[in-house]
């Protein structure tokens, strides 16, 4: 993405927003993996292992109000 870096003096200047990547490494079908991913996919993958391993889903039926 592309916009302008605005001085105090409002003069503009080009400048490019560039994604914050990160390296990391995985285990992708079974191979472990050196992987550059922007900060947001890290914070997502984190969250699902997590949920994964603290909150294993129970099956509970819904309860039938008349």
């Amino acid at each position: 993405m592309y916009g302008h870096a605005v001085s105090h003096a409002k003069n503009r200047t080009n400048r490019l927003f560039k994604p914050n990547l990160h390296a990391a490494k995985m285990v992708v079908d079974g191979r472990s993996l050196r992987v550059r991913l922007c900060t947001k996919c890290l914070r997502m993958i984190k969250k699902e292992i997590k949920e994964k391993i603290v909150k294993p889903q129970a099956s509970v039926a819904p309860v039938a109000t008349a």
